[in-house]
């Protein structure tokens, strides 16, 4: 039986070891933490639970798709449901906007709240979807890598509307010239934070992402985010693969362009193919030092990263939901922060997350467990302390002026995650959550293959390489993978 090892057990690992499984192949996974799942994980903390990364969950089907390709019945394994409020939006003028996921809904309150005009909404809406219509295939679902991904209808369709897709314009450009109040525009704007990029120099393209949100809807799963990992480490083993954790890669042994194994702590395992589902970046630079690295891509702009504060709150609050975002009065500047100056402004945007309002056993009775994210750059060298500091006085009195109530007493107990600590525990390159920003127009083209062009049988998935970061990409890489490889004979 032909083998194949996986360097990684992210979402895009434990989905590429169930997809060879199916092919025929003898599947082993190597992971560096004691745990599956990588920057989606959990802990507890004094009666609270928390998902530790990811925390937006979006068109299921990319993980109810993998059971029903081993003919398992999904819920059995997985449940989720779906949410009425996408999310709740605040600023410090006291507007307040609820973005209902149906889509009615949602153009209703937009015309009520920001004053734009319905047919406005919903032709900016139209297009956008046109847009995810026209690339999906291509930007999402296929090798951007390879001549014969060019040489089909889809392509054929994408090129000819090339106008539609606004490539040269910004998001935020895109979106001042849709509408005329800035605060739906900031709300718009938010969107190139998916994938870690600046609104004011990601492409207008990116309007599709707002589509897939509203057009598909965000979800929940009923035993939180780390119930997604479980779900597939659980499909994974049922399907024979075998796991080694705490055990790191030390280097991917090539002989003659062709990729023959790993060599770890416990020594050099043999295999047909491998699979690394770590951050490109590392994987060059410590398992093939040997080899020469694609220099220009390795050194494009890193994506934002974030300071995340877990804080279980001795209180409820009415007013906020699962997904919450407290926006800063100045949204430019704030980015410029990120991006130009790698640090934080003074006035930051604000993401709080709560799973206790949908699954009430992660806190106790009474209170909320709060999942308090801010985008920062990632990780240069920053005096992270000082930055930390500085995060936390500002989010509790902005958070605590906003809400009407003082937070800091509320705070029972308190984790803090920074970008130096997400690249130590994942090994994200300088701690960055996507890879590669996407503030370049040509930023898909330039992202890593699922491939090696030097070395054969090397296959890459994961956030850092095509298509992007953020969990639907992720699982899109291993099919995209799955897809390159032959079943084994």
């Amino acid at each position: 039986m032909k083998s194949v090892h996986i360097v990684g057990a992210g979402v895009a690992g434990l989905a590429s070891s169930i997809r060879l499984a199916l092919k025929g192949y003898q599947v082993t996974v190597f992971e560096a933490n004691d745990y599956p799942g990588g920057k989606l994980s959990a802990f507890e903390l004094k009666g609270y639970r928390f998902d530790a990364g990811p925390s937006l969950f979006t068109m299921p089907d990319y993980i109810t798709q993998l059971f029903d390709m081993a003919g398992l019945e999904a819920e059995t394994y997985f449940q989720y449901k779906k949410k009425d409020v996408a999310c709740n939006y605040f600023w410090s003028d006291h507007t307040q906007f609820t973005a209902y996921s149906d889509r009615h809904l949602f153009i209703k309150e937009v015309e009520k709240v920001f004053g734009e005009p319905a047919e406005k909404v919903e032709k900016y809406l139209k297009k956008a979807q046109k847009k995810y219509t026209l690339t999906h295939s291509l930007f999402l679902e296929q090798s951007l890598h390879r001549f014969k991904t060019y040489f089909t209808l889809s392509t054929l369709k994408a090129i000819a509307n090339l106008r539609v897709l606004e490539l040269p314009k910004s998001l935020h450009q895109v979106n001042q010239e849709n509408f005329k109040a800035a605060q739906l525009v900031q709300l718009f704007d938010r969107y190139a934070t998916y994938n870690g990029s600046d609104p004011f120099q990601t492409s207008g393209i990116m309007t599709l992402i707002q589509h897939l949100e509203g057009h598909y809807g965000t979800f929940i799963p009923t035993k939180g985010m780390v119930s997604i990992t479980q779900a597939l480490f659980d499909l994974a083993k049922k399907l024979g693969v075998h796991f080694h954790f705490n055990t790191r890669v030390h280097e991917i042994i090539v002989e003659n362009n062709l990729a023959k194994g790993i060599h770890t702590s416990t020594g050099f395992h043999p295999t047909d193919l491998v699979v690394s589902n770590m951050d490109v970046y590392p994987t060059y630079k410590k398992l093939l030092p040997q080899h020469k690295a694609p220099e220009t891509t390795l050194q494009q702009e890193r994506s934002s990263s974030a300071v995340i504060f877990y804080w279980g709150i001795e209180h409820t609050f009415d007013s906020l939901d699962l997904h919450n975002i407290f926006f800063s009065d100045d949204y430019q500047k704030e980015f410029k922060a990120i991006f130009e100056d790698k640090t934080v402004a003074d006035d930051v945007t604000i993401y709080v997350n709560i799973t206790s309002k949908d699954v009430p056993q992660d806190a106790p009775k009474g209170c909320e467990n709060w999942f308090v994210m801010i985008n920062t750059p990632a990780n240069h060298g920053q005096d992270w302390e000082a930055l930390v500091k500085k995060l936390r006085k500002q989010i509790i009195s902005k958070l605590s002026k906003e809400l009407g109530t003082s937070l800091g007493p509320l705070i029972a107990c308190e984790e803090v995650l920074t970008p130096p600590m997400i690249e130590e525990k994942t090994q994200s390159h300088l701690g960055a959550l996507y890879g590669a920003s996407s503030n370049n127009p040509m930023a898909a083209f330039l992202r890593h293959p699922n491939f090696s062009n030097r070395i054969k049988n090397l296959y890459f998935c994961g956030g850092s390489v095509h298509p992007g970061g953020g969990i639907p990409l992720c699982l899109l890489s291993a099919k995209i993978v799955d897809e390159m490889i032959p079943k084994a004979s």
